[in-house]
């Protein structure tokens, strides 16, 4: 049955909590090794393809796991696969510490992508259970509001401990708390799904139903086209900027890690908490006002990342970056609640399943080998400053998921959350 409720389900404040701690977690752990990309590189004799394959490897793994952990979610506990996919990716981070051959990091990184399909597939389907549709964008908000300060978290942690004891002691640090937090997980209920007046007791489409419906879901594939574009570019920026400020502007490389994170954590989780706000806000003055928001600051965002890549000046640099992340995470919490909300409890999960597959796909596990690629290309034909060539397609993607989103803002009718 619906919950026409405004108030929130038994218990749900504790699983936020525990689920937004997770979500930190995650992030510490998906950054860490562009902190320590350069030690690694060094210590390993890699070429800048070789760093980027890690990340590349277990986006890949991730994306095509996550499809399966929607399916699964329909027949067993959320919580309980939770907390195995903690444990796997906790122990898999942990042990790319032992690592001694790029072979062996490609297939330590590979896993730790199964354990954060099963996390990061379910824990939105579960909180839109536990709260009610008018309430999702500012819980979402409140849980997306981790990623900034997780991937701040990474970089400064993998920037502080590689440079002082070694990339190997940075794993370690970033791997071990997931054990924590895997039985915090297992010991969470599994709410039940909030079903749609509309949707009834109709049993749970199947997976060509379900693909089908999702994709005439004109809201839903605006939402997570223009997300895939912004993916692309921030998977690309977070995996390369740290060795840009290294490469071109001089900075060391625990300072690189320090900027990249400082900027992350302080303009990410500004921007992420007014994003969600301003969307709340100007509910009644747009149609689209998740669309708008998200369009709005990411066209903000693109002059700000293209300006940081045309100065040199240290100071400027680090200001550009700052307003760059502090616009670009305008859109986490309005987008994933505009998916949320434009999809019934008996598709949500597969829904976030097949947006991380789609943003995934054809977005940061192609990004940052990409730009590895073309700067490798750019260097073997002598071009100055090749990294930093290969990284305007940063801004590039950036305003392709702008203008996607934009579109959507004007032409798409209101969404009805269900």
């Amino acid at each position: 049955m619906s919950n026409p409720s405004s108030q929130p389900l038994a218990g749900a404040r504790s699983v936020l909590i525990i689920l937004t701690a997770m979500n930190l977690l995650n992030y510490v752990d998906r950054y860490v090794p562009s902190a320590v990309k350069e030690l690694v590189k060094a210590d390993l004799h890699l070429t800048d393809t070789q760093t980027a394959l890690p990340l590349t490897s277990f986006v890949w793994v991730y994306m095509l796991a996550s499809p399966i952990f929607g399916a699964l979610a329909d027949r067993v506990s959320r919580p309980r696969l939770i907390a195995a996919g903690v444990l796997l990716w906790s122990l898999a981070t942990a042990g790319a510490a032992l690592c001694t051959s790029f072979t062996s990091f490609l297939i330590a990184r590979s896993l730790v992508g199964v354990g954060e399909a099963a996390y990061a597939t379910l824990a939105p389907a579960m909180l839109s259970d536990l709260y009610p549709a008018d309430r999702r964008n500012a819980i979402l908000t409140r849980f997306y509001i981790a990623i900034p300060v997780g991937s701040a978290l990474g970089f400064v942690l993998g920037g502080f401990v590689g440079a002082r004891w070694g990339w190997q002691a940075a794993f370690l640090v970033a791997g071990l708390p997931g054990i924590i937090a895997a039985a915090f997980a297992w010991r969470m209920a599994d709410p039940p799904r909030v079903v749609s007046v509309e949707e009834g007791a109709a049993p749970q489409p199947s997976w060509g139903s379900a693909l089908r419906i999702l994709a005439a879901n004109r809201p839903f594939v605006t939402a997570v086209a223009g997300y895939t574009a912004v993916t692309f570019a921030s998977g690309a920026l977070a995996d390369w900027y740290p060795s840009y400020l290294h490469r071109s502007i001089g900075m060391d490389v625990g300072r690189a890690g320090m900027v990249v994170g400082g900027t992350a954590v302080l303009g990410g989780l500004g921007g992420t908490i007014l994003g969600g706000i301003l969307a709340d806000r100007i509910q009644q003055r747009t149609r689209q006002p998740y669309l708008a928001v998200a369009s709005s600051s990411m066209a903000l965002a693109v002059a700000f990342t293209a300006a940081s890549l045309l100065l040199r000046n240290e100071a400027a640099v680090i200001a550009c970056i700052f307003f760059a992340q502090f616009f670009m995470w305008f859109y986490n919490g309005p987008i994933n609640a505009l998916i949320a909300n434009a999809t019934g409890s008996a598709l949500r999960a597969r829904a976030f399943a097949l947006s991380i597959l789609a943003i995934h796909l054809f977005g940061d596990s192609i990004s940052p080998t990409i730009v590895g690629r073309l700067s490798d290309i750019l260097a073997a034909a002598g071009r100055v400053e090749p990294l930093a060539t290969a990284l305007w397609l940063v801004p590039v993607s950036m305003a392709v998921g702008a203008a996607i989103w934009a579109w959507g803002w004007r032409r798409l009718p209101e969404t009805a959350a269900s």
